[in-house]
């Protein structure tokens, strides 16, 4: 179950999509197969090969790309390598927004 985020939020995070960017949208969530994270990080692009090439920078497999038939396929990002992906990426706003970042 996802909460956290607005409408605006996610048509902005598709927009980017649609647009070939890497699009990052940062949500609560909760999923009992995951009970220590709270959050996660998904990463989307529609141009596969660049998401999967993307990803290869941070230790991600191609194979864990969820694949969507919307063509809003993208990575989820847990946990430290949540933590250590949008460090690197310089989006520590949405960890900050969820309180996962301590000043």
């Amino acid at each position: 179950m996802a909460f956290g985020i607005n409408r605006k939020e996610l048509l902005q995070w598709k927009r980017d999509i649609d647009e070939g960017k890497i699009a990052f949208i940062t949500h609560y969530w909760l999923d009992d197969r995951f009970p220590d994270c709270h959050t996660v990080t998904k990463v989307g692009c529609k141009d596969l090969k660049i998401l999967s090439d993307w990803g290869i920078q941070y230790g991600l497999k191609k194979e864990w790309i969820h694949h969507r038939k919307d063509g809003y396929s993208h990575f989820d990002l847990l946990g430290q390598k949540q933590l250590e992906v949008l460090v690197k990426e310089g989006l520590e706003d949405q960890l900050q927004s969820f309180s996962l970042l301590h000043s």
